[in-house]
């Protein structure tokens, strides 16, 4: 399969944060020298290290959410990432998916810049992702009018996916909740729209 075919199966936007990601974490390898496990000096470099921000690396906040501390946290990431981007993509196109990345991403970085100790270290997709499943959550609940089973299976999906050691509950956290209101704002947007298509009314 080309990479064009890649970029029309699961989107201009979701494909090209994946390559982002891959990229990024081929040069944490090369700078570790072990492509299986990330060394904390990298992870500081790259990554979120709290310290480095508060003392004027505000650019962590960001690089951290490309960031991966193995194989297997971007191996997991990426497919959550393919899966989920490219069907929020398809509903509310290729910008808006980006921006929910970002700022969900953003989001949970910064409440763990609040939340964690100075010297924290944190890396990886996981606040973004969040972000990206709690907007679909809510754009489900706002235009099938269940917003009960919305909030609860949010709350599922935080608590299985926070319990495990070493996880950053405050990245999935922030990166959550800022999805679920991107979410839920244009939930209300695609219901009004579609109210507006069926009863042939303006909005």
């Amino acid at each position: 399969m080309s990479l064009e075919k890649y970029f029309a199966r699961y989107g201009k936007a979701t494909f090209t944060l994946f390559l982002i990601n891959v990229a990024v974490y081929i040069v944490e390898a090369i700078l570790s020298g072990n492509p299986l496990s990330i060394s904390i000096g990298v992870l500081a470099r790259l990554g979120q290290w709290n310290y480095a921000v508060i003392n004027g690396a505000w650019w962590q906040l960001i690089t951290a959410m490309f960031v991966h501390v193995g194989i297997l946290h971007i191996g997991f990431n990426m497919y959550f990432l393919l899966m989920m981007g490219r069907q929020l993509e398809g509903i509310l196109g290729p910008k808006r998916l980006v921006m929910v990345y970002l700022v969900s991403g953003l989001a949970g970085n910064l409440l763990t810049l609040l939340l964690l100790p100075a010297n924290s270290a944190s890396a990886g997709a996981s606040g973004a992702l969040f972000g990206i499943v709690g907007a679909l959550i809510l754009i489900t609940g706002v235009v099938g009018g269940n917003m009960q089973a919305a909030l609860i299976n949010a709350f599922v999906l935080f608590l299985i996916n926070s319990i495990l050691p070493g996880v950053n509950v405050y990245a999935h956290l922030g990166g959550l909740l800022v999805g679920m209101a991107i979410g839920y704002y244009y939930g209300r947007q695609i219901k009004r729209h579609l109210m507006a298509r069926m009863y042939g009314y303006g909005w």
